[in-house]
C-alpha cells in the first residue's frame, strides 16, 4: 500500500489510515481560532467524519451544490474573505473531473469574488448561482426544487458559510449526553442575538448575509435522499449545530463566544484550522477513495496561490481577521497557508 516515501500508490486499496493522515494534516490551528487549538485537552470534535463524507461523495457521480462566501463588512474594502471560495473551487474542480454535476452557490455580496475565483480555477463553464439578500427563504426553496427537477440533488456542501445562531428551542433539540443548559443560555445570550448570523467578533451581519440556511432546513423535505456536509473552523459556520452549544462556547475565545455558535447541523461536520484546508482534505480523500489521485496533480501550490491572489486583486477579497486586502488567509501569509496542501500532495505522491 505504501511506497518507500510513505506515499499512497495509485491503484492500491487505500485504507482509512490514509484519510486519517489527511485529516490530521488539516486539523491544526496556527491562527489560534480556539476550536482545533483546544484539542486534545478537551477531546476531539467530529473525528473521523472526513472519511464518512468522502465515502458518500465517492460512491457515484451525482449533483452537488457547494455553498460558500463570508462577507467582511469591516474590511478595507468591505468584501468577501479569502477563506471559502478557494476551497470551494478546489473541491468543485475535483468533483467535476470525477463526473459530478457541480453548482457553486453564494450570495450577492460575495458574487464578484466567487466569479473571479472560479474563473482562476479554470471553472469558467460551471454553474454559479447567486442568492438574493431579499426574499432568500423562498428563493432557496425554489432553488432546491429546481435541483430536484434536474435529476435530484445528492449532496449539499457548505464551506466557511455563516449560519444563524441558536435560540432556546434549537439548543434544546441538540444531541448531548446531559440536560440542555437552557437557563445558562438565556442568562448569557440576549434575545436580540437569537437566530442571527454573527462574525467572530459577535457582530450581527444579517445585513450583508443572505439567509441561505433555509437550504439546509428544507433539504430532506424537498430533496429526499440528499446528504449534507459542513466545513468550518470557528463555530459560527453551517454544520456546527452538530456540536453542542456549550462545547463550542468552552472552546471559543472572546467575550461574544456564547452568541456566535451556528444552530444548523449537517450529516457530517468537518473541522479544520482553516476552512479551505477542510475542503482540501475532502477533495483529497474523495480522490483517494475514487482511485483518481492524479486528478489533483494540476492543482499545484502555484495554482492554489493564484486562486487567492486573483480573488484579492479582482474580487475583491480580504483577509478575514484583519480585513486587509492582502494575499493571505485567516491571518496567515500565503506561504504558511499553503503548507498543508504541500504535505497532502507529498503524502499522495504528487510532484
Amino acid at each position: 500500500m505504501w511506497n518507500s516515501r510513505g506515499s499512497v500508490r495509485r491503484g492500491d486499496v487505500v485504507s482509512r489510515e490514509t484519510i486519517s493522515r489527511i485529516e490530521a494534516t488539516v486539523r491544526r490551528d496556527p491562527a489560534g481560532r480556539g476550536l482545533i487549538g483546544t484539542e486534545p485537552d478537551r477531546g476531539i470534535l467530529c473525528a473521523g467524519q472526513l472519511a464518512q463524507a468522502a465515502e458518500s461523495l465517492a460512491k457515484a457521480p451525482g449533483r452537488v451544490v457547494i455553498v460558500t462566501g463570508f462577507f467582511i463588512p469591516h474590511g478595507d474594502p468591505p468584501a468577501a474573505e479569502t477563506d471559502g471560495p478557494p476551497g470551494a473551487v478546489t473541491l468543485a474542480r475535483l468533483l467535476g473531473d470525477l463526473g459530478h454535476a457541480v453548482v457553486l452557490l453564494t450570495d450577492e455580496p460575495c458574487a464578484g469574488a466567487m466569479h473571479v475565483t472560479a474563473g482562476s480555477a479554470g471553472l469558467g463553464e460551471i454553474q454559479l448561482a447567486v442568492a438574493p439578500l431579499v426574499g432568500t427563504p423562498a428563493w432557496c426553496e425554489e432553488f432546491l426544487r429546481t435541483q430536484e427537477r434536474a435529476g435530484g440533488l445528492d449532496h449539499l456542501v457548505a464551506i466557511e458559510r455563516v449560519g444563524p445562531s441558536h435560540d432556546p428551542s434549537s439548543l434544546a433539540a441538540q444531541n448531548r449526553s446531559g440536560d440542555p443548559p437552557v437557563d445558562r443560555f438565556r442568562a448569557r445570550v440576549p434575545e436580540e442575538s437569537w437566530g442571527h448570523c454573527h462574525n467572530m467578533r459577535a457582530r450581527v451581519i444579517d445585513e450583508w448575509t443572505a439567509d441561505i440556511s433555509r437550504l439546509f432546513d428544507s433539504l430532506t423535505e424537498i430533496c429526499p435522499g440528499a446528504r449534507s456536509i459542513g466545513i468550518g473552523d470557528g463555530g459560527n459556520e453551517i454544520g456546527m449545530g452538530a456540536v453542542p452549544w456549550e462545547e463550542l462556547v468552552a472552546r471559543l475565545p472572546g467575550e461574544g463566544s456564547e452568541r456566535i455558535p451556528c444552530r444548523i447541523a449537517t450529516d457530517w461536520n468537518l473541522l479544520a484550522g482553516i476552512s479551505n484546508w477542510g475542503a482540501w482534505g475532502l477533495a483529497a480523500a474523495v480522490a483517494v477513495l475514487a482511485d483518481r489521485v492524479e486528478l489533483l496533480s494540476p492543482l499545484t501550490l502555484e495554482w492554489q496561490r493564484e486562486l487567492v491572489a486573483a480573488m484579492v486583486a479582482n474580487g475583491p477579497g480580504v483577509d478575514g481577521p484583519s480585513g486587509r486586502q492582502v494575499v493571505g488567509v485567516d491571518g496567515l501569509e500565503i506561504d504558511d497557508y499553503l503548507v498543508p496542501w504541500e504535505e497532502i500532495r507529498e503524502l499522495l505522491g504528487l510532484p
